[in-house]
């Protein structure tokens, strides 16, 4: 017995030895699924109509392709009031609207320090990539807020590369966010893309490569000519209005236009063509290949923004032929990225969202031919009236500070000696407003709690103060109503042709379809944070489109 014992130990003991010798083999952990490379596109101005508009003369690969292929939000808007270019791209990646993320415009006036303030300058910083010390002393130093390329660099223990790319450098830098591996600019004095010293001390040698390929002379050399014959402009008003402005150097605001540069500013005048977003296109594909983006172990992220249209609506508008024009011409430039994207990281391995920083108002004169209710303010006679109410008021007096995206920012010093309350100087300056054509009303903005605007106007102003930026007063406009000139046209209002804007979701993680359901702006961030698993930016208001987004 005792023999049967010992044998059934024994071969316990081997087995044992036998088992801890070959051990099963654990399986590896599945990686969390991600695309290799975001690409965020912003059309400086542009309206949610004009997918639609040009449909039929759109290529397959361009627009047609992601709003086929991709999730499209068709009531996309902005949740708050002063829609220009620097809110707006601090919106898109912030997911925040301007009370929290104080990109408020893009200048404000500071009443701190008492003096206007640009959204990105920053004079601690030094112009890399140019003999044009002024162009490059910007950062994101005054957006308050990270944005979802932050996030990401955070999430990723800073291992993703983030770079943006644009024309203006508002429209670069508040997207690439804080933390940025770059963001690149142009200084149209010597057609370089520059940066700062808050980014690098010097260009990479792939940005200097491509500055060496003086691309923007090549373009100049070619001119704006239509891409379709003439007639076929059928989307547009005849060519050659009154209401139109000319380009620097043209006799008439008619297609062809030959493109020379200005003194001293030598490649302004291409950037108002559509060479413009190929110069833009350019350099965001060079970004991609020089920074190896795509291709590492965390998901990287290209912001560009495409400034050029934003040029070409102010001076045209929405109905002229230029404007057709540079949108069949900027669909190519988007096929021509995405075949780039499809045979840089994959089709299917990447994913594409695009919007716009704001929309527009047809020109006034456009409306006026066609009955429709619209007209120019005249700023220097609302300014005068401000003046002589309060000084009507009040006594003579300096009661004024400074005014900046039709915001009026107060004395306090002299009211206070004048005994007079900023309730008090506000009603004198509305009563004195309210009769103008085009003025809507006078809003106290550190009163916005009883003010007798509608609800719905209310919560976008109330969106966009911020207790340290804005004014004290808001003149709001009638609809179709803008301080301006004769000719073009602008933006900066709470009404619908500026805060309807494309959402369009495209590629890796992302459902085919639409929806009609209300989204803003504020939701773009949350809605990628979420695809890509990481924490929503820090000021973040919004909420994913979860309709948009595979399971």
């Amino acid at each position: 017995m005792k023999k049967y014992f010992l044998l059934i130990a024994a071969s316990l003991v081997s087995w044992t030895a036998f088992s801890q010798s070959s051990p099963k083999k654990a399986a590896a952990p599945a990686a969390l699924p991600r695309p290799k490379l975001v690409v965020g596109i912003v059309v400086d101005q542009m309206r949610y109509d004009y997918f639609y508009r040009y449909y039929d003369k759109y290529s397959p690969g361009g627009f047609k392709r992601m709003l086929n292929e991709g999730f499209n939000c068709r009531n996309n808007h902005y949740p708050y009031a002063l829609t220009v270019t620097a809110a707006g791209h601090a919106a898109v990646y912030t997911g925040s609207i301007p009370s929290i993320n104080g990109i408020v415009g893009n200048e404000w006036y500071d009443p701190i320090v008492r003096k206007s303030v640009y959204c990105v300058e920053d004079s601690t910083v030094k112009t890399v990539g140019s003999t044009n010390n002024a162009v490059g002393k910007m950062s994101p130093r005054n957006l308050l807020t990270s944005t979802v390329t932050d996030q990401l660099q955070i999430a990723t223990n800073f291992r993703s590369k983030t770079v943006g790319v644009a024309i203006k450098d508002r429209g670069s830098i508040l997207p690439a966010g804080h933390a940025a591996t770059g963001a690149y600019w142009f200084d149209s004095k010597t057609g370089n893309w520059v940066t700062s010293t808050f980014y690098m001390p010097d260009l990479p040698q792939w940005a200097k490569d491509q500055n060496a390929k003086r691309l923007p002379s090549e373009y100049a050399k070619r001119g704006w000519q239509t891409m379709l014959p003439p007639d076929q402009y059928t989307e547009s008003t005849a060519d050659d209005q009154p209401y139109e402005a000319k380009l620097p150097g043209a006799s008439k605001p008619v297609l062809p236009y030959d493109v020379a540069g200005l003194a001293g500013d030598a490649f302004g005048a291409v950037l108002s063509t559509p060479w413009g977003n190929t110069l833009t296109k350019d350099m965001a594909i060079a970004a991609i290949k020089g920074e190896n983006m795509g291709k590492g172990p965390a998901t990287d992220f290209l912001a560009v923004s495409f400034s050029t249209p934003d040029r070409i609506g102010h001076a045209f508008g929405p109905n002229s032929v230029e404007q057709e024009d540079i949108y069949l011409r900027l669909d190519l430039e988007f096929a021509d990225l995405l075949n780039f994207l499809d045979g840089w990281v994959g089709k299917g391995n990447y994913t594409v969202f695009l919007t716009a920083d704001h929309g527009v108002m047809d020109i006034p004169g456009f409306w006026k031919q066609h009955n429709l209710p619209a007209g120019l303010i005249n700023e220097r006679q609302v300014g005068a009236a401000v003046k002589k109410a309060l000084n009507d008021a009040f006594g003579a007096g300096d009661y004024l500070q400074a005014s900046e995206n039709f915001q009026i920012y107060l004395n306090h010093k002299a009211l206070r000696e004048k005994k007079v309350t900023v309730e008090a100087a506000a009603e004198a300056i509305r009563e004195a407003l309210l009769p103008m054509e085009g003025i809507a009303d006078v809003i106290n903005l550190r009163t916005l709690g009883s003010s007798n605007l509608n609800d719905y106007l209310l919560g976008l102003f109330k969106n966009n103060y911020n207790a340290k930026r804005s004014g004290d007063l808001q003149i709001v406009t009638q609809p179709g109503w803008f301080p301006g000139g004769a000719t073009g046209t602008t933006h900066g209002t709470p009404y619908n042709y500026d805060t309807h804007v494309p959402f369009l979701l495209y590629g890796w993680g992302v459902n085919k379809g639409e929806t009609l359901r209300r989204t803003t702006i504020s939701d773009i961030a949350p809605t990628l944070s979420a695809l890509l698993h990481i924490l929503p930016p820090s000021g973040n208001v919004g909420n994913a489109v979860e309709e948009a987004l595979k399971k």
